[in-house]
């Protein structure tokens, strides 16, 4: 029997329901647990948290909106991460951790030996946590890190803080996907981020959406992916302070170079290791993703893009990435 999927938003869950999801997990039975915004004992935590450990089939785990609410649900989530060798994607986005829960968290997440894909966007996040993840992203020749990084709506973190994410950015030998919307980022922390795009050979997808830039950082990426080689296909400038006319010259530049791609790139292998079984976990299923708005909540899909020459580069300019790009998946 293959694993199924148990997605919950927004309710009350019972002695009984949690027992169901806990007798799932230890089978085996549950590859994405969804209690997104639900409400819960501590006790019934806990006892989810020893589900998700010894579970050997669970690829994603969604608690946003709160669901991790203190120190103890915490401690609780971290032991559970450092028995469990299967999670793949961890969302835990609207949680308010601090720079406190992210210690606690560390060591879990960062010897963690699948995890992929990580969101920690409005979760109360300072420079002392963002030091911590920047430890997610090893540089070249280092062990495998993260893919895809959501940081969303921290406004607690500084321009310090920003500068050390952009250094290990550059470095970095696993990043595709970094969803930095919706912090007070600005055309110093903007610039200082194209140079981490440019120097960067793996980063697809850069979202910074909301961010306070104006022209002046439109520039900048403009003459980036004018004058220099980039893996990125994807940047999101709405809810800027930027032209259209800015916006349209960096889209038609990116969607230049996909096309020299495309003329350049070898025929796709036929052979086994093109079979859909080989893909990532993240080719079968397209997780949702909580997208930070200060007025009204909005739930976008994921950002994550695997790596391939048929996707279009592209500055998305609307709110958010598009459903033309991704498929949806109801939580």
């Amino acid at each position: 029997m293959l694993p199924a999927s148990i997605q919950i938003t927004g309710e009350l869950l019972s002695a009984a329901e949690v027992q169901d999801i806990c007798e799932s997990l230890k089978e085996d039975g549950v590859r994405l647990l969804s209690i997104r915004g639900c409400q819960l004992s501590d006790r019934d935590f806990g006892r989810v948290c020893r589900g998700v450990a010894e579970s050997n089939s669970l690829a994603q785990l969604n608690l946003n909106l709160g669901v991790v609410s203190g120190i103890n649900r915490t401690r609780h989530l971290a032991d559970a991460l450092k028995t469990n060798r299967s999670l793949q994607t961890l969302f835990l986005h609207g949680s308010p951790l601090l720079d406190a829960g992210l210690v606690t968290l560390n060591s879990a997440l960062s010897t963690h030996p699948t995890l992929v894909c990580l969101d920690l966007g409005d979760c109360m996040l300072g420079d002392e946590a963002l030091g911590l993840i920047c430890g997610m992203l090893p540089p070249d020749g280092a062990k495998s890190g993260l893919r895809e990084l959501t940081l969303s709506a921290n406004p607690g973190i500084s321009s310090k803080g920003w500068a050390r994410l952009a250094i290990a950015v550059a470095h970095s030998s696993q990043i595709r996907v970094l969803n930095l919307d919706y912090n007070p980022l600005g055309d110093q922390t903007a610039g200082m981020l194209a140079v981490a795009v440019a120097s960067s050979r793996t980063l697809e997808v850069l979202d910074l959406e909301g961010t306070g830039l104006t022209n002046q950082s439109a520039q900048v990426f403009l003459d980036m992916v004018e004058n220099y080689p980039t893996s990125l296909r994807v940047l999101v400038l709405a809810e800027n302070d930027i032209s259209p006319e800015l916006q349209q010259q960096i889209c038609d530049l990116l969607s230049e170079g996909e096309e020299d791609d495309d003329r350049e790139a070898p025929p796709p292998s036929q052979g086994p290791a093109s079979s859909s079984s080989l893909l990532p976990i993240r080719d079968k299923y397209q997780p949702i993703r909580d997208k930070y708005q200060p007025i009204r909540d909005k739930y976008q899909p994921p950002t994550w893009l695997p790596h391939s020459n048929s996707s279009p580069q592209m500055v998305l300019l609307t709110s958010g990435l598009g459903e033309s790009l991704l498929a949806e998946t109801e939580m």
